[in-house]
């Protein structure tokens, strides 16, 4: 359906650096389906946007005819991907891991086609490699060649710790390409190296290198820092339309360009014309904004859940109203400290971030703001929380 020069189109949309697109084509010119590889470790229980970029150039490619691989590194999970951090990671339980891959199976098919999708565990493989075989693998490479990336040659100028199973990642993750025998690797920008020594090992094993393509990193609602749940600035793919539509409704303008183009199916053509609309002024911000937020949560939920949640928005930050479903929690004390109600309600994730909360005047009680953090709320009658824009919560006390 799709001639090489379509498909070189269609692949490149949205990516920084295709390793390379000329080795690219002459894969492409041997009119066999790709095998396009994209790893994920399951160090976190739920999927966001940030995610989905490598998800919708996977799909692309699936729409193209090739052979995907949704790779999940329960065993690399083990280990930690070394990549963009400062200290070493936290190791992680068979438990966790199990769970968080668990979710990660349900999500990742809102966006890839479940029949035209491989998932793959690289504990099948790595387990079963001897020590004698990780020398083997290791011995492919030098110290000094690690000690090129980024992120390890800052921590070794400070003095920083770094363990010599950090080293080893990028081994595994390259042996996964080997196992798979892939053609093509997606990664974030982050994970250029790690793609690299993919490449590189796959030549020792008398295998075509892989090309290596380089997706932007998605800045999360803040518009500076990495998308990430630790951080407070994602938008998880599972969660309600109305808290996706409003977050999404925050990002800065800046950003409104960029998640077109990594998020949604319009045409290059189409963001281009919403540009220039912007330039010209014959588009307002907040119009295009909402189109954005629509269209990604109809993509994660449905078209009469993206109609609901803007029309939930606009009443409730147009109209400075309160929604028209709040959710109701019971409590057995008639009165409880307000920094324990937050977080006991799944307001705040901690008593610190819940401290900070009404310390900076993000709290509301029936309305009225509430400072002090030391405030017991009156449950003897029904009360509606508010934190942020789009937080709130009916609740009450005296129940057994």
């Amino acid at each position: 359906m799709f001639n090489i020069e379509e498909q070189i189109k269609i692949i490149k949309r949205g990516t920084v650096e295709i390793i390379n697109e000329e080795e690219l084509k002459k894969k492409l010119e041997k009119g066999r389906p790709l095998v396009v590889k994209a790893g994920f470790d399951p160090t976190a229980p739920d999927l966001h946007l940030g995610h989905t970029v490598l998800l919708r150039k996977m799909r692309h490619f699936q729409e193209l005819g090739h052979k995907v691989v949704f790779l999940i590194g329960d065993f690399t999970a083990r280990i930690g991907d070394p990549s963009g951090r400062s200290e070493m990671r936290k190791p992680l339980s068979q438990e966790e891991i199990e769970r968080n891959a668990s979710t990660y199976k349900r999500q990742f098919f809102k966006v890839l086609d479940p029949e035209k999708t491989i998932v793959a565990y690289n504990s099948q493989w790595l387990e079963k490699l001897s020590f004698a075989d990780v020398i083997k693998l290791a011995g492919r490479f030098t110290v000094a060649q690690f000690l090129e990336r980024e992120d390890f040659a800052k921590r070794f100028s400070e003095g920083r710790p770094i363990g010599l199973h950090e080293i080893l990642y990028p081994v595994a993750q390259a042996y996964d390409s080997v196992a798979l025998e892939a053609d093509v690797e997606l990664g974030g920008t982050d994970q250029k190296f790690n793609l690299l020594v993919g490449r590189e090992l796959q030549r020792y094993f008398g295998q075509e290198p892989q090309i290596a393509i380089l997706m932007p990193i998605l800045e999360g609602l803040d518009g500076v820092q990495k998308m990430s749940k630790s951080l407070g600035n994602y938008v998880g793919i599972d969660e309600p339309p109305l808290e996706m539509f409003g977050k999404l409704m925050s990002i800065p303008d800046s950003l409104m360009m960029k998640y077109f183009e990594l998020l949604t199916d319009f045409s290059m053509e189409e963001i281009e014309g919403f540009r220039k609309g912007l330039e010209e002024g014959k588009i307002h911000p907040k119009e295009l904004k909402m189109m954005l937020a629509f269209n990604i949560v109809k993509t994660y939920h449905s078209e009469k859940d993206a109609l609901e949640a803007q029309e939930e928005f606009n009443k409730i930050f147009s109209k400075k109203e309160t929604p028209s479903e709040i959710p109701l929690k019971l409590f057995k004390e008639d009165s409880k400290d307000l920094i324990e109600l937050l977080v006991e309600g799944g307001l705040a994730p901690s008593k610190s971030e819940a401290k900070r909360l009404v310390s900076q005047g993000g709290v509301r009680i029936d309305g009225v703001r509430v400072e002090d953090i030391s405030y017991v709320v009156d449950l003897t009658k029904e009360r509606v929380l508010q934190v942020g824009k789009r937080k709130f919560l009916k609740v009450k006390g005296g129940t057994s």
